[in-house]
């Protein structure tokens, strides 16, 4: 898929998470980290498994940030879901928030 152009869509939920992160620059930095997603997204970041298969993650703001992303090859199109920090055992980590959205349905 070298070559190739993707376009980045934020869902609401992502764009309400990224509001709710204070630091005007760290809003930035998560933004551009994500518009990055463009070329090669699959090439970036990880891809998750048990409830998260079929999303990727990547690290964002000097690793503590995370962008949860899917990739639809067939409209070239890269969809941000969640931003947020990993916080391994915190109910607030990007993680376990992805997993309640998509038990909820929203994902």
């Amino acid at each position: 898929m070298s070559g190739r152009s993707y376009t980045v869509r934020w869902t609401q939920k992502a764009k309400e998470m990224l509001s709710r992160i204070s630091d005007k620059r760290i809003q930035s930095k998560l933004v551009d980290r994500a518009d990055r997603l463009t070329l090669e997204p699959e090439q970036q970041g990880k891809p998750l498994g048990n409830e998260l298969t079929g999303f990727r993650s990547v690290r964002a703001v000097g690793q503590r940030y995370r962008i949860i992303y899917t990739v639809e090859r067939k409209i070239i199109t890269v969809q941000v879901v969640g931003v947020g920090i990993r916080r391994s055992g915190s109910r607030d980590d990007i993680y376990e928030i992805a997993r309640k959205l998509i038990k909820s349905g929203i994902l």
